[in-house]
């Protein structure tokens, strides 16, 4: 499963995208969410607020209740806004 992350996100957790095989249990976005949160502080500090992180499943808006699976690849990023 690729992850990537992206604005404030890739700052805190120190990268911009990393394949990661997590536990079987991670079915979901929120899920993943929560093992994501274990990786290190800094990935800790990045979902700390969930309400201010958006996600995309394989480049499709998602919800915390969306199915992932491996091979799947999931992007992290802040509200978007218009200017």
């Amino acid at each position: 499963m690729k992850v990537l992350y992206f604005a404030w996100l890739k700052a805190k957790t120190g990268i911009g995208e990393e394949d990661i095989v997590p536990p079987a249990d991670a079915r979901t976005v929120g899920a993943l969410v929560d093992y994501l949160k274990t990786r290190s502080p800094g990935h800790a500090s990045a979902f700390e607020t969930l309400s201010v992180v958006r996600v995309a499943v394989n480049q499709d808006y998602a919800g915390l209740d969306t199915p992932v699976k491996p091979g799947d690849e999931i992007a992290f990023f802040p509200p978007v806004t218009g200017g």
